[in-house]
């Protein structure tokens, strides 16, 4: 069955209304043609202002639909010839996150992203999409390399966050994403990020450090779940809506805010209603950066990575 979200709701209902009269004129002989073409042009007039209005929190429900497309979604749709490499050759493999090599425009890339699961079985598997430090060490053991081959390093980000469990934080979850951070505001080859669904808090971070960030327009990128947020500021997590409404965690506050570079349009209905014409979208936009980035030489990377971090928020230097 596929998923619904609150706001949809009304859509939902229309279109039954609209299925059920042309099943009730193709079964009898009373013609209702000029009824449906009305409620089809209410449709249209309700979707245009329900998905153009869309709240934070509506952007929050989309970002986390069990149908978006994932990593492995997208690296179909953009690469060829990908092949994954696993472990982080210290402890294990962290199926939460996948890295490997592939070509886009008959170029070799480094490509590493966060992978959910879209159905029960696979969550587990996937561990919803929350890495281990081992996670983390794969990914920057795959950022060393697409250095040392000269490649680019495409990341894309969907995440609730780093796993917060005992284990992990024995093996190094702090400082796996400590030394990823540090490590990927040196690199001296281009990094482009995508923020492909959920971008949360240090989990997100550890693979955010870009020369170039772009957010898909229904995505989310925050240093916390709204529901942890309510729950820290009000100690009610049933007040995640008006956490969203506050954090400024969608694509357009982060572009105002200087944090993304793009905005990444999706179809009408999210990215989960064409991944098609979504990996169009981010196409458009990749291709974009890596032709700018790639022109550059090294000191000129390093210089603009490091200004661009540099003119996020408001600090006082003191002399």
């Amino acid at each position: 069955m596929k998923q619904v979200l609150e706001f949809e709701k009304p859509i939902v209902n229309l279109k039954e209304k609209i299925a059920e009269l042309k099943n009730f004129t193709k079964d009898s002989e009373i013609d209702l043609s000029e009824e449906i073409r009305t409620l089809e042009q209410r449709l249209a007039t309700l979707e245009e202002d329900i998905y153009a209005n869309l709240q934070p929190w509506d952007r929050v429900q989309m970002a986390r639909h069990r149908e978006r497309p994932t990593s492995l979604d997208y690296i179909d749709e953009l690469f060829t010839n990908f092949i994954e490499f696993h472990g982080d050759r210290y402890y294990g493999d962290d199926e939460a996150i996948v890295a490997g090599i592939a070509y886009y425009k008959d170029k070799p890339v480094t490509v590493i992203g966060h992978q959910r699961g879209k159905d029960t079985k696979e969550n587990i598997r996937r561990n919803f999409g929350m890495p281990h430090p081992e996670g983390y060490r794969k990914a920057l053991r795959h950022m060393k390399q697409a250095e040392k081959f000269n490649r680019p390093i495409i990341c894309l980000i969907d995440t609730k966050g780093a796993y917060p469990g005992k284990a992990a934080e024995e093996r190094g979850q702090s400082e796996a994403i400590a030394k990823n951070l540090m490590e990927m505001a040196g690199l001296t080859v281009p990094i482009v990020c995508i923020v492909i669904g959920e971008g949360g808090s240090g989990g997100a971070l550890a693979l955010g450090v870009g020369d170039h960030i772009h957010m898909l327009e229904n995505a989310t990128y925050s240093v916390i779940s709204p529901e942890g947020a309510a729950a820290l500021l009000w100690k009610d997590a049933n007040l995640a809506q008006k956490a969203a409404e506050t954090m400024k965690i969608t694509s357009y506050d982060l572009k105002q805010l200087g944090v993304v570079d793009n905005i990444i349009p999706e179809p009408r209905g999210g990215a989960h209603r064409d991944i098609k014409q979504q990996a169009v979208n981010i196409d458009k936009v990749l291709k974009a950066s890596l032709d700018r980035l790639t022109s550059l030489s090294v000191d000129d990377l390093l210089e603009k990575r490091w200004e661009k971090y540099k003119r996020i928020g408001d600090y006082t230097k003191m002399e």
